[in-house]
């Protein structure tokens, strides 16, 4: 990566470098509460945007529509926390391998985690740039990106951590018309339509 990259990479709303650890510290002695709008991406903590109503509804609608076709053992969470590498970030929605009491002690990780899915208007940059690499680099089999502004879903796989900067090999973009097939580890449990989730 060059240095111009390097700088590229970096949020332009970062607010204090943290180790997993000091954030964990931090929020542990209440430094930080449920109050505080930011998470943790590549060791820099970053305010989180604002959500507005076609976000809140699209959130809604691709969780109620995931809900009802997971098979018995996953279940659906949202604007959650996971733990990976150097990151903690809070997408708005990914699908969990158990049981959420499973998780009294710990954030699921990436080997807990089949699908995360971002909704994306004034995130659109940062979920195509430092999200999809996070979860590249973390190994998350599949990252949706259900793009408001361009109204369709696109779809990365094929994640490698051995490239600099992490990316996935595969884009595929589904449009309004078009059906999404849902994967959960390796398999395909079934689909749906794009515009089933779009307001």
């Amino acid at each position: 990566m060059s240095p111009v990259e390097s700088l590229a990479a970096i949020p332009n709303d970062l607010i204090l470098r943290l180790s997993i650890e000091q954030y964990h510290a931090m929020i542990q002695s209440g430094i930080l509460t449920d109050d505080d709008s930011v998470e943790l991406l590549e060791g820099w903590l970053v305010f989180k945007m604002p959500k507005n109503l076609p976000h809140r509804v699209t959130t809604r609608l691709v969780r109620t529509a995931l809900e009802n076709i997971l098979p018995p053992g996953w279940y659906v969470d949202s604007q959650e926390p996971i733990t990976l590498f150097n990151s903690e970030p809070e997408p708005d929605i990914v699908v969990v391998r158990g049981d959420t009491r499973q998780y009294l002690d710990r954030h699921p990780g990436a080997e807990d985690i089949a699908l995360i899915i971002e909704v994306s208007d004034t995130t659109l940059q940062r979920d195509r740039t430092i999200k999809k690499r996070i979860y590249a680099r973390a190994g998350i089999a599949i990252y949706w990106i259900v793009n408001l502004v361009e109204e369709q879903v696109e779809v990365y796989s094929q994640p490698s951590a051995e490239v600099e900067p992490p990316d996935y090999s595969q884009r595929l973009d589904f449009g309004r018309s078009a059906v999404v097939p849902i994967m959960i580890a390796g398999i395909e449990i079934g689909a749906i339509a794009v515009n089933s989730l779009l307001p």
